[in-house]
């Protein structure tokens, strides 16, 4: 999350179309992230990585 410059819960999920809470479960290992929500999240990070 802070890797791709989102400084909150509410932030991520605002950028990828979820909720808050749902965020949260993932943060805390209660709900696994979707497969392409995981891949999404991936290729973000990755991008963020290139451009320094």
């Amino acid at each position: 999350m802070r890797t791709l410059g989102y400084r909150t819960q509410n932030d991520l999920a605002a950028a990828i179309g979820v909720s808050r809470s749902t965020v949260s479960l993932w943060l805390e290992g209660k709900v696994g992230v979707p497969r392409p929500v995981a891949m999404l999240l991936r290729m973000l990070v990755a991008a963020q990585r290139r451009q320094y």
